[in-house]
């Protein structure tokens, strides 16, 4: 049942309270039915209280159960010391009973569902596990579009629970409306990257309502979400990485996971590349390993268009990738020939 469902049920049966109380006054007669104004007016007022101090939705019916059986059983409590103290009054009694019943009901129904175990472990004075959020994850929305965290999933080297924000849904569904047909097809990758990885038995996805109405930028949130679940993000945007972990906020990145997968490259060893295209400096040419790795190689712009052996002579590790510079194996041989002959 839709939560906006169980709050409308909650505002109707709090304007009939109202009414039961006023009715059981003397003398009111025909008036009765202003009691439903003040019984609406607690009720919206519970209701604000509710939203405001518990935003996010937990998946367990038991704890919700658990809180309406608390609620209840304090209603009955509280009825009996009422019906002790103002025996004389017995249609005030009456009304007291059925609205702090109806109140403490719904009360204990919401904390229950919205606590996951969390209000028991205050009761009890245990203290909450630091290290239950610990296998949460958030992706963000470059991650999910990019794609590759599926393939990443399937090999089984990432597994526990995705936390996907209903804001992050509404970025990708606003993304795939677009009138532009290259973000309209970027949106629907990611929504069936999410499709993709909800069906993998060893990823538990749930979608969580939670929203900083008080944050503007979609990584800002994620960033706060993180923070107040204990999660990690999985992103390959390199900002929301330094700005999450300004924040104390534990990241996995994408890029950099894939960085240090390939193959390490020493100066001094050869290999053979195909030169793509110019570079920016004078007589450079560009070419590419099969990760994409970017080659640079001095003077062969001559050789654009045709395989060339090449020698490493350094290598640039960089936060956004890798750059290899090498140069022609002959010039390399010529100028080794040279040394050689110089020195003999």
């Amino acid at each position: 049942m839709s939560i906006n469902i169980i709050r409308g049920m909650f505002l109707a049966v709090s304007a009939f309270t109202g009414y039961a109380i006023v009715a059981q006054i003397p003398g009111v007669g025909d008036y009765a039915y202003l009691g439903a104004l003040p019984g609406i007016a607690v009720g919206g007022a519970v209701l604000a209280f509710e939203v405001m101090s518990f935003k996010s939705v937990v998946r367990k019916v038991v704890w919700g159960v658990s809180g309406l059986l608390i609620g209840a059983i304090a209603a009955g409590v509280i009825s009996l010391v009422l019906g002790s103290i103002f025996s004389r009054f017995g249609t005030l009694v009456f009304g007291l009973r059925l609205s702090s019943l109806v109140l403490l009901s719904y009360l204990g129904l919401t904390l229950g569902i919205r606590s996951d175990g969390d209000l028991l472990n205050l009761l009890f004075g245990k203290r909450p596990d630091s290290g239950k959020n610990s296998n949460y994850k958030i992706l963000d929305t470059s991650v999910i579009i990019d794609g590759r965290i599926a393939d990443l999933c399937e090999t089984g080297f990432l597994e526990g629970t995705f936390l996907t924000p209903h804001f992050i849904l509404q970025e990708l569904q606003h993304i795939a409306d677009s009138s532009d047909s290259l973000k309209r097809a970027r949106g629907r990758r990611g929504l069936d990257v999410l499709h993709r990885i909800q069906k993998m038995t060893e990823i538990d996805v749930q979608i969580m309502e939670e929203d900083f109405p008080q944050i503007k930028e979609v990584d800002s949130k994620i960033v706060a979400l993180a923070k107040k679940v204990g999660a990690k993000i999985i992103t390959n945007d390199l900002n929301l990485n330094k700005v999450a972990e300004l924040h104390g906020v534990h990241v996995l990145n994408i890029n950099e996971l894939c960085n240090a997968l390939k193959p390490v490259v020493l100066p001094g060893e050869s290999m053979r590349v195909f030169v793509l295209k110019e570079g920016k400096e004078s007589g450079q040419g560009i070419a590419y390993l099969d990760d994409g790795t970017m080659i640079v190689v001095d003077e062969a712009k001559r050789w654009i268009g045709k395989n060339v052996e090449v020698v490493v002579t350094s290598v640039l590790q960089t936060t956004a990738g890798r750059m290899i510079f090498t140069r022609m194996k002959e010039d390399s041989d010529r100028e080794e020939y040279q040394t050689a002959k110089g020195g003999s």
